[in-house]
């Protein structure tokens, strides 16, 4: 089973060592009987899943696609016809490219409210080559 050092959990969640640090002492992370003290990966993963909750989706909309990111819109690149259009969406980015005239169409523009949905059949995972 993988455990996780402090730092190393508060890396993976992006936040800072001290928020780890309070999330254990009022008993939402748990940890091992090491020294230094160690998450247990499973509690982390769940606390991760946790904390990843969506905002509310803006679009009203129903949809077989689960992979949905709302976010804001960071920035907007149009070169002719078509158009990188960057979202963060919490931790993660999102880049699209699509027709200029979708971007007018939307109202794209930095700070506009949006929600990337992404399909896709191909999903590629990866681990280090240790893991801890």
């Amino acid at each position: 089973m993988s455990a996780y050092r402090i730092a190393e959990a508060a890396r993976l969640l992006g936040v800072s060592d001290d928020t780890v640090r309070r999330w254990v002492d009022h008993g939402a992370l748990p940890v091992t009987g090491d020294h230094p003290a160690r998450i247990p990966g499973e509690a982390l993963a769940a606390h991760a899943v946790a904390l990843a909750e969506n905002p509310p989706d803006p679009t009203d909309v129903l949809s077989s696609a689960r992979n949905r990111f709302t976010g804001l819109v960071t920035r907007v690149q149009i070169d002719g016809v078509m158009a990188q259009v960057d979202l963060q969406s919490g931790p993660h980015r999102v880049v699209s490219l699509m027709s200029a005239e979708a971007v007018r169409d939307l109202g794209l523009a930095p700070g506009s409210l949006a929600v990337a949905v992404i399909k896709a059949t191909t999903v590629i995972v990866e681990t280090p080559k240790e893991t801890p």
